[in-house]
């Protein structure tokens, strides 16, 4: 009688483990659900992301092809050393930052900018000094980082209408804000990043004129709005 009783609670105990282990996996049907439901709703993610920048798809593709002119032209001239030198374009505007040996070098690189195809304002940063470093090279890609995940995770500001720029600790922002809360909430967030050592925006407000395709762009950028102290705190 013992031994019937022993079997009677193994089973039960065999019985309960069959249970959970088809609890812990579900059957294929449902696994698929659960990733056809995950996969929509990345897609539905996507597209509100994309929905809320002022960015057109067409600006986009005009600046992806104004930067590989501009690349092109720097490769195919080679009259100076261009390796320090980066790029970053929004809605035609060209920032041009890094660093050139001479005066003369720096002022080549702004003339082959402003006949780039598609490079409606050149706005050169770029300083006349030695090259970046190995180690501040690092810390650059350290702030850029740092700086892209804080502006996204920010409800107060479309990341998507922001490029940052981060050259030997200057953090350079281009791009299109909603207005002077937003704008001023970025520059803040970069300003308060470990290792910057200044802050310039070329950003412009969502309504200015300039950002109207066809119409002239100044020779000489204008200050920043509003007005920021290029001092870090």
């Amino acid at each position: 009688m013992q031994k019937t009783s022993v079997k009677k609670i193994n089973m039960q105990k065999i019985e309960s483990i069959t249970i959970d282990m088809n609890m812990a996996h579900p059957p294929k049907p449902a696994r698929a659900k659960t990733l056809l439901a995950s996969a929509l709703f990345a897609f539905a993610t996507l597209s509100l992301s994309a929905c809320v920048t002022n960015r057109t798809f067409g600006d986009g593709i005009d600046d992806t092809a104004a930067d590989l002119s501009m690349k092109s032209r720097l490769l195919q001239d080679g009259l100076y050393n261009y390796s320090d030198i980066d790029m970053s374009i929004f809605e035609g505007r060209l920032l041009l930052t890094g660093t050139m040996s001479s005066a003369e070098g720096r002022q080549h690189v702004e003339d082959i900018a402003r006949t780039a195809r598609g490079v409606r304002e050149v706005l050169n940063e770029i300083i006349i000094g030695k090259h970046t470093t190995m180690k501040q090279g690092a810390g650059d890609v350290w702030i850029d980082e740092r700086l892209g995940l804080v502006l996204l995770t920010d409800s107060n500001i479309i990341r998507s209408n922001y490029q940052i720029v981060v050259s030997q600790g200057t953090v350079y922002l281009l791009g299109v804000a909603q207005g002077p809360n937003e704008l001023n909430r970025a520059v803040d967030h970069a300003r308060n990043m470990r290792g910057v050592k200044k802050v310039v925006s070329h950003v412009l407000y969502v309504g200015d004129p300039r950002r109207e395709v066809g119409l002239p762009m100044p020779d000489e950028p204008t200050p920043p709005s509003p007005p920021i102290n290029p001092e870090a705190p």
